[in-house]
């Protein structure tokens, strides 16, 4: 096992026993009490300007070994704290020490303090700081004294609760006053003035019975002929107005959902089912003779059968009767389907309905680049559709580069945009005929399908570039047309009125 460490002296199990002190130490603490306070005597005398040779020290009675502790423990704390201890050998004061005896005896020794009396003048306090101070500045100590130290300041019980029960009346308050505002602002009363009090006088006229009296009051309602009730020019009519119920802008673009097809043999059923529902109840009319029976069908197999004894008595006129039934049901026929089928106006009408119903749906614009439109027969196909499909647009006719542009419902862009991308043959080239050369004469040379030397241009290289495709809010042209632009800056005069002049820089850089 490792040996423990001893205890200290005065410590441990037996710590609480008291050391012996020898008498060398007694000695030696009386005759070093009697040199601090030698010297604090001295330092006093120097300082009130006596005479530099120290007082001798006062003759020591001869004390106890308690005595002489309690003059040694007084001169140390005399010299911690700058005070004068003043030795009494007879009558010690009662007081002990403020720590333990074996501590203080085993205290090193007491370091020397300089303690300058309260009693000296401010003024050579002062000097004896800035002699002993390199540091000390004037300014900064007369700053100074205006400066206490820092006191503990206590609040009292129950201070904040106090703040904090009046900060809840108080908005409690203002709650109160804004609902009384508030309530006051809803009956349309005024605070600050008796008039919100007061009831306000009914008008001279109501607003519903202006249109029907001449005057601005009720004073000629007893005259038949000044009220306004049976005259052509009443408001009040035998009509009732129902404002039309307006679909929301987010319905019109739902996708309708189409109907379940139905195989082959399906359709067939159905069919049978409903000509025999019809057949039954075109039968019970019959029986309760609200519609009379249908003639025989006559058919060329079923002739001698129906007709029986009459067929053969005369087959002749019998064959040219049922032939004239025949031709009857075929000319009916005819004549239903004709009655179906649309007019001319109908179907344009139609047609226009339904390009309309589509542009409500949302407007799409699309832009084409082509290199060249010299053949007529592709101007042709893209005036055309355009015209067909009820789009608005323009055609651009440029020496550099032609830029189509179109706009209209999704449906119509669709049937453009394939047409554009897949319809058209874009290297196809051919003479014009003599009617086209007639109408070409005041084209320009670029513009022709023919050179100057009167050969057929070679489009090989010519194609059709999608530039742009996306929904637009409204449309930029009334109608569809074409110009043609000599320049680049026509172009964009042409486009820039429509505030579309980017769409040309956009076709110019792509290849």
């Amino acid at each position: 096992m490792v040996e423990k460490r001893p205890y200290p002296e005065g410590q441990g199990p037996n710590g609480d026993v008291k050391r012996a002190k020898p008498s060398d130490a007694i000695a030696a603490a009386r005759a070093k009490a009697a040199e601090i306070a030698a010297r604090f005597a001295a330092q006093r005398a120097t300082t009130n300007g006596a005479s530099a040779t120290p007082p001798p020290p006062p003759a020591t009675a001869p004390v106890s070994d308690a005595q002489a502790k309690i003059a040694a423990m007084r001169a140390r704390m005399a010299a911690l704290k700058g005070e004068q201890v003043e030795t009494k050998a007879s009558t010690p004061e009662p007081t002990g020490p403020r720590f333990a005896t074996t501590l203080g005896n085993r205290r090193a020794e007491t370091p020397k303090v300089e303690a300058k009396p309260k009693s000296a003048p401010k003024a050579q306090q002062q000097q004896d700081e800035e002699l002993e101070n390199p540091y000390f500045d004037p300014k900064a100590a007369a700053l100074a004294k205006g400066r206490g130290p820092r006191v503990l300041v206590f609040n009292e019980r129950g201070k904040y609760l106090d703040q904090a029960s009046k900060l809840r009346a108080q908005s409690r308050l203002e709650q109160i006053k804004k609902m009384l505002a508030l309530q006051a602002r809803r009956a349309g009363l005024d605070e600050n003035s008796e008039r919100g009090f007061l009831v306000q006088p009914p008008p001279d006229i109501e607003w519903w019975d202006e249109g029907i009296l001449p005057d601005k009051n009720y004073d000629c309602i007893d005259e038949p002929d000044k009220v306004k009730i049976n005259s052509d020019d009443s408001i009040i009519t035998i009509y009732v107005q129902h404002p039309p119920l307006l679909k929301a802008p987010q319905d019109q673009r739902l996708v309708q959902i189409k109907p379940m097809y139905l195989t082959t043999k399906e359709q067939a059923k159905l069919r049978r089912m409903r000509r025999a529902a019809d057949l039954k109840e075109h039968q019970a009319k019959i029986r309760l003779g609200l519609e009379p029976p249908p003639p025989p069908k006559v058919k060329r197999g079923n002739m001698m059968r129906v007709m029986g004894e009459q067929a053969i008595a005369d087959p002749t006129a019998v064959e040219m009767l049922v032939e004239s039934q025949i031709q009857q049901r075929h000319d009916d026929h005819v004549t239903a389907n004709d009655d179906r089928k649309l007019t001319k106006e109908q179907e344009h009408a139609k047609l226009a309905a339904n390009q309309e119903k589509d542009a409500q749906k949302g407007l799409y614009m699309c832009v084409f680049k082509v290199n060249t439109l010299a053949f007529g027969k592709h101007r042709f196909q893209i005036d055309n559709n355009g015209k067909q499909h009820a789009l608005t647009g323009v055609t651009l006719f440029n020496p550099e580069l032609n830029l189509v542009v179109v706009e209209g419902g999704a449906y119509a862009v669709n049937k453009f945009k394939k047409l554009m991308l897949h319809r058209i043959n874009w290297q196809e080239n051919a003479p014009p005929t003599e009617t086209q050369a007639e109408k070409q004469a005041s084209d320009p040379q670029w513009l022709r399908s023919l050179d100057e030397q009167g050969n057929t241009k070679d489009h090989s290289a010519n194609k059709c570039i999608l530039v742009f495709e996306g929904e637009i809010k409204q449309r930029s042209f009334r109608k569809w047309g074409s110009r043609v632009c000599e320049t680049a800056g026509e172009a964009r005069e042409t486009l820039g009125r429509a505030k579309l002049d980017s769409l040309w820089a956009l076709a110019k850089s792509m290849e």
